[in-house]
């Protein structure tokens, strides 16, 4: 399962709607968070070598990325903090129809995020990048479901990039929101390493080809692809959120 994991989320994200179902079903009896943190630390690898194959064929804007990329960071590092304060329950409820409305947008604008036309760099892009960092960071850290969606699809609205950089772009930032994750509950010794690891390695293998497949077929792919893990994340967040138990 880590194996297709990488491979979905290296096109569109939403690796975890694999990996983290596969994760509670092997393990029925340890604990949530030490399981989702195996999670986060299983991605990471996966993440992260999709983000190198994909800027050896895309180039991206710096002076947006990297500000959503620090911002990304801290803004984890806050949401894995506020977690033992705060309930997630209400995000838990608002999701499914945050990714409905992400869904339907995107559906019915068929040439978002067709051609790559990143808006000019201005502090105001800028400031835009961080706070998309922060947000979306803060969100991956708190509560996670949906993050490379919601970073995918930030790239490719607010900025103008078309689907495979965006794609690329929220590889980087998930990297540095996995990193932030993985230190604040390493800390807390609710990582199983070897398990992680395990699943690390079979989870790179699976970002090969999904990396390959998203470079080979481009941009219309790449959307087809978000639209389905959406429809998906859709599903199985509102079962968990109003139907399970």
């Amino acid at each position: 399962m880590a194996f297709f994991a990488g491979l979905v989320d290296a096109v569109a994200g939403g690796g975890g709607l694999i990996q983290v179902p596969a994760l509670f079903a092997a393990y029925p009896n340890v604990p949530p968070a030490t399981l989702l943190s195996t999670n986060k630390l299983a991605a990471v690898g996966g993440t992260l070598n999709a983000a190198r194959k994909f800027l050896r064929h895309v180039s991206l804007p710096w002076a947006i990325v990297l500000p959503a990329v620090v911002a990304g960071f801290v803004g984890s590092l806050l949401g894995a903090n506020a977690l033992s304060n705060f309930p997630a329950e209400p995000l838990r409820k608002a999701l499914p129809f945050v990714l409905l409305f992400l869904l339907l947008y995107t559906w019915y604008q068929p040439s978002l995020g067709e051609t790559h036309a990143p808006r000019g760099i201005s502090r105001h892009q800028q400031f835009k990048a961080v706070l998309l960092g922060l947000t979306i960071g803060f969100y991956d850290g708190f509560f996670g479901p949906g993050t490379g969606s919601f970073l995918l699809f930030g790239f490719v609205r607010f900025f103008g990039f078309d689907f495979l950089h965006a794609s690329a772009a929220t590889k980087l930032v998930n990297v540095a929101t996995n990193l932030a994750a993985i230190l604040m509950l390493a800390s807390l010794g609710q990582i199983n390493w070897p398990l992680g690891i395990a699943m690390m390695i079979a989870n790179i293998a699976g970002s090969q080809f999904g990396s390959r497949l998203a470079i080979q077929h481009g941009s219309a792919f790449v959307r087809k692809v978000f639209l389905v893990i959406v429809s998906l994340l859709i599903l199985k967040s509102a079962w968990n959120a109003y139907f399970l138990n």
